[in-house]
């Protein structure tokens, strides 16, 4: 469930970051997109935190290697989308790498 809660905060923070660049209302109203999506993004942060330092027993690390990894994946995903930026083998294999990082921390114990 962390899991899914951080890929919900990353693909709002991806949103709220860069929908400027393609969408000119969002590029004329940084501080409407900052307060109104700020607030519900921390929020899904704080509870996908909970989620994974629960189920990992405290430990605050694979927490936050599972976040990067969830950001990097999001981030490949809809740069690949909105501006079709493609896969290229280098970073599809930083990809895959990323994926064998939250695999390690979450059924490694």
């Amino acid at each position: 469930m962390g899991c899914v809660l951080f890929v919900l905060g990353q693909t709002g923070a991806w949103y709220q970051s860069n929908l400027q660049f393609f969408n000119s209302w969002a590029k004329s109203h940084p501080i409407f997109l900052s307060v109104v999506l700020g607030i519900p993004i921390s929020y899904l942060y704080i509870l996908a935190s909970q989620q994974i330092y629960q189920a990992l027993n405290g430990n605050m690390w694979p927490m936050r290697l599972i976040a990067f990894t969830m950001g990097i994946l999001v981030f490949s995903v809809l740069t690949w989308i909105h501006f079709n930026q493609g896969i290229t083998l280098k970073t599809l294999i930083s990809l895959l790498l990323a994926i064998v990082i939250v695999l390690i921390q979450v059924f490694w114990k």
